[in-house]
């Protein structure tokens, strides 16, 4: 299955939402992004800042497992989403 950009930040989003809602995940986002409460409303519809979020989320494979379960989404979702946003192409060394 590929990703269109547009699907991408659909789950993106949906991402960006789970984080929010987990009081204790939150302030590790924010921290380790130099993000602010405010930027999560100001930037939700940036694709750059979208990437970020699923950057932060694959960062650890509990937040994939704890999100993709709670979406009912195969686990490797979160990686495709990931490579149709800016910055998530594959780099070919050759």
């Amino acid at each position: 299955m590929t990703y269109s950009q547009e699907t991408a930040e659909t789950l993106a989003l949906q991402a960006l939402g789970w984080l929010a809602a987990h009081e204790d995940l939150l302030p590790v986002f924010l921290g380790s992004t130099g993000a602010s409460e405010a930027d999560l409303r100001e930037r939700a519809a940036d694709p750059v800042f979208l990437a970020a979020v699923l950057d932060f989320l694959m960062m650890d494979d509990a937040w994939v497992m704890a999100f993709c379960d709670e979406h009912s989404l195969p686990y490797e979702r979160i990686m495709l989403a990931r490579a149709a946003l800016p910055g998530g192409e594959q780099v070919n060394w050759t």
